[in-house]
């Protein structure tokens, strides 16, 4: 079993390893947006193969190293928690399903409007697991 580096462990560390990838993601999905409204398509499909990119090397690796440690260690220390470790890696899983799917699309059809409803799922199911994660995980189990 891999342990969680002290970062994991802290709110206020953890909390900006989530707003920092969730920055970039924004600002990545923002610019294919604005690539797609500037009739730059090639450099739009472009841009959202390195956004598939990020959220990769990023966001789920990040998830990856939470659930082979952080969250492992969590649910040691804290049983009653397990249920909600279940929930935040189904959060995870999500998120990677959202990616290989927006891979698939962007190979097969290009850069389509569902790719972007994609880009936009992605975004919202990380704000409100990262927002539960740094509640159930960070705050409570220290009150």
């Amino acid at each position: 079993m891999a342990g969680s580096g002290p970062s994991l462990k802290q709110l206020h560390a953890h909390h900006a390893i989530h707003e920092g990838g969730r920055s970039g993601a924004i600002d990545k999905t923002e610019e294919v947006k604005e690539l797609l409204a500037a009739k730059e398509f090639e450099v739009a499909k472009q841009a959202a193969e390195h956004l598939v990119d990020y959220w990769e090397t990023r966001i789920l690796s990040h998830a990856t190293s939470e659930e082979e440690g952080f969250y492992v260690e969590m649910a040691e220390q804290h049983p009653e928690l397990k249920e909600s470790v279940v929930q935040l890696t189904r959060d995870h899983d999500l998120l990677r399903i959202i990616v290989e799917d927006v891979k698939k699309i962007l190979e097969q059809d290009g850069l389509t409007a569902e790719v972007l409803h994609r880009f936009d799922s992605l975004l919202i199911i990380n704000e409100i697991h990262s927002r539960d994660e740094e509640r159930i995980l960070l705050e409570e189990p220290s009150k």
